[in-house]
């Protein structure tokens, strides 16, 4: 709804749904396997699981960018990634686990906790290295690779991006860690109240549009600012400056009327 409200489509990529799809025009399948492996254990994916995500996301973003859209805006759904999302801002900024991991759902106070030792003891297990896409494999999701990558095929085509709350904002420092320059293409949303996306928006540099209090975005916050950033654009384009409407500057020794 909102993204009709806002003259925006939608399309939904399979990168790990634990459930068979069908494709389609609106459903690009790109399942890497039906889910990643328990961080709390292990890796959650291969490195190889990890750049086949971080491609698809790239190609995501370059077929659409094909179709005709000249602005991109990421979403997510998931359960439980809120916990990869803190465990991969931890590890691109150097937070402490406590500091950027949040309620995501509304978790009480010994289930946050437990999220907060699940990401200390997985940092501890498996040290983060000055290799992106293993810390990617690591800790993250297969919808932050793809995000990733969406921001990096969308970057090199020059296209803007919207990104959403904190599971995009993790995902955009392995973007950032990977092509630094990507970042100057993205738009922050929102600010989400998740503690650990303030700290990714300030790693990323990014200012964000809206701040709204939102917490279970899954987009709503990238295309509630998405009329801020086409306005922008209008602006740009199309709003005269002091020099074509002939208005005169102090500097020129005249004053404004």
């Amino acid at each position: 709804m909102l993204a009709r409200q806002a003259g925006a489509d939608v399309f939904v990529v399979d990168m790990g749904v634990a459930a068979d799809l069908v494709a389609g025009p609106d459903l690009f399948d790109h399942k890497v396997r039906k889910g990643t492996s328990d961080l709390a254990t292990g890796p959650a994916m291969s490195r190889d699981e990890a750049v086949q995500a971080l491609l698809a996301g790239v190609e995501v973003a370059h077929r659409l960018v094909a179709e005709g859209y000249d602005c991109l805006l990421t979403g997510d759904m998931g359960i439980a990634n809120t916990t990869p999302s803190a465990a991969l801002v931890a590890a691109f900024t150097g937070s402490a686990p406590g500091r950027v991991t949040g309620r995501g759902t509304g978790v009480d106070d010994p289930t946050l906790g437990r999220k907060v030792q699940v990401i200390a003891s997985a940092l501890l297990d498996r040290p983060v290295t000055d290799d992106p896409v293993e810390t990617l494999a690591s800790l993250g999701g297969f919808e932050h690779a793809g995000i990733a990558g969406f921001v990096l095929g969308a970057a090199a085509l020059r296209v803007p991006v919207i990104l959403d709350g904190v599971i995009a904002g993790a995902a955009a420092l392995v973007a950032q860690a990977l092509a630094p320059a990507a970042v100057g293409h993205c738009f922050a949303g929102h600010r989400s109240v998740e503690p650990g996306h303030a700290v990714a928006l300030d790693r990323l540099g990014l200012r964000p549009l809206v701040d709204l209090d939102l917490r279970l975005g899954e987009g709503t916050g990238a295309v509630l600012s998405f009329p801020i950033v086409e306005s922008a654009g209008a602006l740009l384009r199309e709003m005269a400056t002091f020099d074509s409407a002939g208005v005169a500057r102090k500097d020129a020794g005249e004053e404004l009327a």
